[in-house]
């Protein structure tokens, strides 16, 4: 579902049908790539490296468009792919202020290359090519440890916040810099790790990759918290960061208002994370509940902030 990508929509000034549409090719895009590099999981990860070249080229047009199914082994899927990674790259070309946002938007679609990682089926593959990936990319790792980078860069939501600076005028480079500061890691960790929460029974079930089970059990719920106060603070300090808050909230408060987190030995761990969020996720929730009842999303295994925000990576 493409509900999430599009309420980035809300974030400029004033409304601009352009970049609803390419908020809307970019999140189609990437969920595709998601499946198609899921459903060929055993082609290697050269195949989805390859696949999720497509995210970069979709907003880098300086770039060549590559043979995306060179590895696969489906060879083409019809011109598909290329023709969303046009029609991004048309659309964003048109933004106002895409030369300030597209370096790091940039930045951040490179880094999506660790979707490739995540659905290998061995998990000793799995994480020796995570932590080879992190070492490559942030060899003086500071606060973070290997897999909450990882879980960072397999969030898209970056990506969605800068074009949607880019479709406002007057923008300055410290804009980007500071939204990408923002969005990555805090806001783009949060997510990932709140769908891993959401999800953790299925994929335990499963023998899926779980990214928060990398967690010591002790330390697992303070450390989702703290993520989520860091998400919730940055993003409040961006300008227009009313609106910022309101989106980051809207998903958190969509991941906990899910059946899977008020199980019996869930609720009292949701409740915590609830109180870190802060008092607007805690009111969103009960509405959220509602909604999902609603338009029967409460079976679903996705939610609009699972497949319209960023791809389920476990």
């Amino acid at each position: 579902m493409i509900d999430g990508a599009a309420m980035f929509w809300t974030l400029p000034r004033a409304r601009s049908p352009e970049l609803l549409r390419l908020l809307v090719a970019y999140q189609v895009l990437a969920d595709y790539l998601d499946c198609t590099s899921e459903r060929a999981a055993n082609a290697g990860v050269r195949n989805g490296l390859q696949l999720h070249r497509a995210l970069v080229e979709a907003i880098d047009p300086s770039l060549p468009l590559s043979d995306y199914y060179r590895f696969h082994p489906w060879h083409d899927d019809g011109g598909y792919t290329r023709t969303l990674v046009e029609r991004c790259r048309q659309i964003a070309a048109g933004l106002p202020s895409i030369a300030q946002a597209q370096p790091f938007a940039a930045r951040a679609a490179r880094l999506t290359t660790v979707l490739a990682f995540n659905h290998e089926p061995d998990s000793t593959l799995r994480d020796t090519g995570l932590k080879a990936w992190a070492a490559l990319h942030f060899p003086d790792s500071g606060e973070l440890p290997w897999f909450e980078w990882a879980a960072s860069a397999s969030a898209w939501l970056t990506i969605l916040a800068l074009l949607a600076l880019a479709a406002d005028t007057g923008c300055e480079q410290s804009d980007a810099e500071a939204t990408y500061a923002a969005y990555f890691p805090w806001a783009s960790l949060a997510g990932t790790m709140l769908d891993s929460y959401a999800d953790r029974a299925e994929d335990q079930a499963a023998s899926a990759h779980s990214y928060i089970s990398h967690y010591a059990n002790a330390n697992q719920v303070d450390r989702v918290g703290e993520i989520l106060s860091k998400a919730l603070t940055n993003v409040a300090k961006l300008p227009n960061g009313e609106r910022h808050l309101v989106l980051i909230s809207c998903m958190v408060a969509m991941y906990l208002s899910k059946d899977s987190t008020r199980t019996a030995g869930n609720r009292a761990t949701t409740r915590q994370l609830a109180r870190s969020a802060g008092p607007l996720p805690r009111a969103l929730m009960p509405a959220l509940r509602v909604w999902r009842a609603a338009v029967g999303l409460q079976t679903d295994r996705g939610s609009p902030y699972t497949k319209g925000w960023h791809q389920r990576p476990g």
